[in-house]
């Protein structure tokens, strides 16, 4: 998607955060889950973020845009040291950008 303010191509990630239990619980047990949870999207400012359960483990599902590739350490790092989390970014797009990727053309030329 290109943001017409900035005059740049964007790009919609989604980052798949798998928190282990024993740094969750400390976090929980000491008080400082809740502050470092908002501090961490605070600054990550997504487009929306959804607490969950992947493979056993505390996850939180992020939707967020990129507009560079180096902001990947900026979202994953507090996460890593927080954590000790495992990250995962995966890029989507909405069904109109899907729309727009001529999967008829790609259908036809690779069939």
């Amino acid at each position: 998607m290109f943001n017409q303010k900035k005059g740049v191509w964007i790009m919609r990630i989604m980052m798949i955060v798998r928190v282990p239990h024993s740094k969750f619980n400390a976090a929980v047990g000491d008080g400082s889950v809740e502050s470092k949870m908002k501090t961490i999207l605070d600054e990550t400012k997504p487009e929306a973020a959804y607490f969950t359960e992947l493979e056993g483990l505390r996850a939180v599902v992020i939707l967020a845009n990129l507009e560079k590739a180096s902001m990947v350490p900026a979202l994953a790092e507090p996460w890593f040291m927080a954590f000790e989390a495992r990250v995962e970014f995966h890029v989507v797009m909405s069904p109109e950008e899907l729309g727009q990727a001529g999967l008829d053309k790609i259908g036809a030329r690779w069939a």
